[in-house]
């Protein structure tokens, strides 16, 4: 999906106290950039910003970051975020814009993070391409470099082959399924559901919603 360009989201991103654009210096850093030192939380491929936003201000207990790479949907997030904490700057969430791929040159062993949250992420259904999915194997191995010991991944798909292939890369990448569902919205798993925009938009096309919770082993 082609991304409108946002003119006005450089700079107001650049103004914001919770974003930054180059989070490789706070590698190994991340809990300093708190007040609180409390569990930490990751939302990798943020899009719009509506999950964590609505999630961040509602568990202030927690710390929260949350990845993108696509400048003009930071800006959304921004715009989101700030809605949600009514214009004042977070001090449980940072926004940062990074390339997933290559998530370890942001995050490091001293990070360490309690759980990760992946929704609705691309499913680079082409062969060639699987390995840049969010939820393969390679990736799932390099989160373990700062996921903490039973830590978490949350992951939410509207596509079944997605779904079905990260079954398999949990497994060989040493983790442990220990809850997920076909259909979300019928037979609920987590705590609570936070729905998205791509959820709500499959949903009412009549596309049930899978989901899973998996254990770092």
């Amino acid at each position: 999906m082609r991304i409108r360009r946002r003119k006005w989201a450089k700079e107001e991103l650049e103004k914001a106290g919770f974003y930054s654009d180059h989070p490789a210096e706070f590698k190994n850093k991340w809990q300093e950039k708190f007040p609180r030192k409390q569990p930490l939380y990751l939302e990798l491929g943020c899009g719009k910003g509506n999950f964590i936003a609505q999630l961040a201000v509602s568990h202030k207990n927690i710390n929260f970051i949350a990845v993108d790479m696509i400048e003009a949907m930071l800006g959304l997030s921004k715009r989101h975020i700030e809605q949600a904490y009514e214009g004042q700057n977070p001090e449980n969430l940072w926004l940062i814009r990074a390339n997933v791929e290559r998530i370890l040159d942001v995050f490091g062993e001293k990070d360490i993070v309690d759980r990760i949250y992946i929704n609705f992420c691309n499913p680079w259904p082409r062969g060639k391409h699987n390995k840049r999915r969010l939820t393969h194997a390679r990736q799932l191995q390099n989160y373990k470099t700062f996921l903490k010991q039973g830590g978490e991944i949350y992951f939410k798909t509207d596509d079944d082959e997605l779904f079905e292939a990260t079954l398999q890369y949990l497994k060989e990448a040493g983790f442990e399924v220990i809850s997920k569902t076909y259909d979300l919205h019928q037979e609920p798993i987590f705590e609570e559901n936070i729905v998205t925009e791509h959820e709500a938009m499959f949903s009412q096309e009549g596309i049930k919603i899978k989901a899973l919770i998996a254990r770092e082993i």
